[in-house]
This record gives structure tokens, C-alpha cells and sequence, in this order.
């Protein structure tokens, strides 16, 4: 299993990274446009669709993906596409994770899939849109939940006690949570740094918001970022757990599905590019 999950992650390493050096942003579309296609296919499965009505779905967020990019959306998109969609996972995530996975079944299933269509589409914006605005910005909104992730993980190990959501995702605690938050705050400290000594690195997620709120505002939005990250991985533990599956798919050996690594970023980059952009 360990070979396995290595070699996977060398392999999208390898493909990821030229992708997002690439000074034209279309192959690092192209690629996270294939990303949440592949998402689009395993949210359908979980929600009640196989076969071709799962390809259907995963077809539905690529065509919806390149009708936006044709549009010019992931170029310049109405901020209120960002902040309806940070309002959307506030308000949703806190239905969805109230009702746990007992209620997640009761709702209408068209409900369901139409939610997932729309949250894939609009990451799969936020994250071309992030591109476009330098390599620094985009991949500095990827670290955010990364660095969330681990720290969240190595201090929920050594200090969890109380439990987040048990019904969900029992390994997850509040310890864990604050863990993670105080990562992302090194990660912003660290970042702002590197980037005042190396001008080349082109502007951040921490930068944009640091000009624009002040640092009071960048510590308020690394606590909502990190929270948001939070839902977002919930809410897929969420509809995992409602139909008895541990991953999202096995299309990435070792690591489970292409959802089980994006889950997290999911709320997180509309919300990077709302706080960016105004």
C-alpha cells in the first residue's frame, strides 16, 4: 500500500507540476478540468448513479467547466459567483453536517447531484482564475489546505480529545482543527516572508489579503479558510459514510478517489479568490 500510494504521488507530481509552471494557462486547466470531471463521475456513484449516468455527470462538469472558460469566466468572473458560493458552503455545510449521515439519503437525489455539479464547477473556476492571477497565488491557495491538512493531523494525533464529528469522521477533534489553523498562520508568516525576499515569487493568497484587510483581516481569513476546509471534508466523509464507502473511488492507487484529495479545497478556492478579489 505504501509502494502504491508513492508511486501515485510521484506520478501526479510529475504531471501536476509542469502543468502549473506552464506559462499558458491552459494545460493546468486542461488537467483540473479532467480532475473534477473525474470528481463529477465519483460524487455521482455516491449519490445513487453508476454506469453511463455517472460518465453523464462527470461529461456535465467538464461541458459547464469549458462553457465558463469560453465565457471568460476564468479570466474575470462576477465576484458574486465567489461569494454566493462562499455563503452557499457556510449555510449548506451547516444543513448537511447538522443532519448527518442518516438525513444525507432523504434528500431528493436530483438535489444531491445538481449540488455537486455546481460545487465542482464553480472550484474548477475559482482554481483556473487562481492560476491566471500567477503560479505564487495558486499554489499558495493549494498550500493553504495542505499545510491545514497536515498540522491538523499531526496535532489531532498528539493533543485530540474532544471529537469534531463523530458521526461523520470519527478521527477528527477540535485540537486538530486549532492544529490546523495554527499551521496555515506559520505557512502565511513564512510565505510573506519568502515573498518580501524574493519579489519573483509574484503575489499570494496572503500578500492579496494582507494589502487589502490589514493583518487583522489575514488572521480572520485564515481561521475561515481553514474552517472551510473543514466542511468541505466533511461534507464528503459525510456522503461516504451515508452509503458505506471508505473512498470516493479507486481511480488514484493507494489515496482512494480524485474527491478524497480535493474534498478540502473544494469551499476553499472561491473563498481565496472572493477575499482576493473584493
Amino acid at each position: 500500500m505504501l509502494l502504491q500510494r508513492v508511486l501515485t504521488a510521484v506520478l501526479l507530481v510529475a504531471v501536476l507540476v509542469p502543468a502549473l509552471l506552464a506559462t499558458h494557462p491552459l494545460p493546468f486547466a486542461a488537467l483540473t478540468l479532467l480532475m473534477l470531471a473525474a470528481a463529477g463521475w465519483e460524487w455521482a456513484r455516491l449519490n445513487g448513479w453508476s454506469g453511463a449516468r455517472a460518465i453523464a455527470l462527470g461529461a456535465a462538469v467538464a461541458l459547464t467547466c469549458g462553457a465558463g472558460w469560453w465565457a471568460g469566466w476564468a479570466a474575470a468572473a462576477p465576484v458574486w459567483l465567489w461569494w454566493l458560493a462562499v455563503l452557499a458552503w457556510v449555510a449548506g455545510g451547516a444543513i448537511a453536517l447538522r443532519g448527518g449521515p442518516t438525513a444525507w439519503p432523504h434528500l431528493p437525489q436530483a438535489m444531491r447531484l445538481v449540488l455537486g455539479w455546481l460545487i465542482l464547477c464553480v472550484a474548477w473556476l475559482a482554481l483556473a482564475a487562481a492560476k491566471q492571477r500567477g503560479v505564487g497565488f495558486v499554489l499558495s491557495a493549494l498550500c493553504v489546505v495542505w499545510a491545514a491538512d497536515i498540522a491538523a493531523y499531526f496535532g489531532g494525533r498528539r493533543f485530540g480529545r474532544r471529537k469534531l464529528a463523530p458521526s461523520i469522521s470519527p478521527g477528527k477533534s477540535w485540537e486538530g482543527v486549532w492544529s490546523g489553523m495554527l499551521g496555515v498562520a506559520v505557512l502565511a508568516v513564512a510565505w510573506l516572508a519568502a515573498e518580501s525576499a524574493w519579489p519573483a515569487l509574484g503575489p499570494s493568497v496572503f500578500s492579496s489579503v494582507l494589502a487589502a484587510a490589514g493583518p487583522v483581516g489575514l488572521v480572520a481569513a485564515v481561521v475561515c479558510l481553514c474552517g472551510l476546509s473543514v466542511v468541505g471534508d466533511l461534507l464528503e466523509s459525510l456522503a461516504k459514510r451515508a452509503v458505506g464507502a471508505k473512498d470516493s473511488s479507486r481511480l488514484l492507487p493507494g489515496h482512494g478517489g480524485v474527491l478524497d484529495r480535493v474534498d478540502a479545497l473544494l469551499p476553499v478556492l472561491p473563498a481565496v479568490m472572493a477575499l482576493a478579489v473584493g
